[in-house]
């Protein structure tokens, strides 16, 4: 375990969340679980979400709530990888934003953003910079060729 490790605390739904979290995302295992009693629900568990490990609680109410001021950020290899957890995470009923951002169905924000992005924006001519968050700015889900288009525009 690393020293700083995201801890979240669900409403009940922990279960179904490590058991989705975990089929969706490569390099993703559950590490441990305690449950109450032999066979009742998951209160707690240690899992790895594409690489990143995590600890889980399930609250038992509505206590507790995320919010979209924390999010987990997908560094998606290319527009394929980014339409693969996009659609992935929409079928099971998350709800998209904008620029990237979406709520799965537990109340997590994702981002899912092509490294493209991340390049074009680490460009050292600030007009090209702007026209490629201009772009983002106005998308939901983050469209790679759209963005390449600003940037090349610019």
């Amino acid at each position: 375990m690393s020293k700083v490790t995201p801890f979240l605390m669900f409403n009940d739904q922990l279960e179904a969340a490590i058991a989705f979290y975990t089929t969706t995302f490569p390099d993703s295992e559950i590490k441990n679980v305690a449950r109450t009693g032999q066979d009742g629900p998951i209160t707690s568990a240690e899992f790895v979400i594409g690489g990143q490990f995590f600890m889980g609680y399930n609250a038992g109410g509505p206590y507790f709530t995320f919010s979209s001021g924390f999010s987990l950020f997908v560094d998606c290899k290319d527009q394929e990888e980014v339409d693969g957890y996009w659609n992935k995470l929409i079928s099971a009923g998350a709800t998209p934003s904008q620029c990237g951002w979406i709520t799965d169905q537990f109340g997590i924000t994702w981002q899912i953003v092509p490294r493209r992005f991340m390049e074009l924006i680490s460009n050292k001519n600030p007009k090209k910079v702007q026209a490629v968050m201009e772009a983002m700015m106005e998308m939901v889900k983050l469209d790679v060729a759209a963005l390449e288009r600003a940037y090349d525009d610019a």
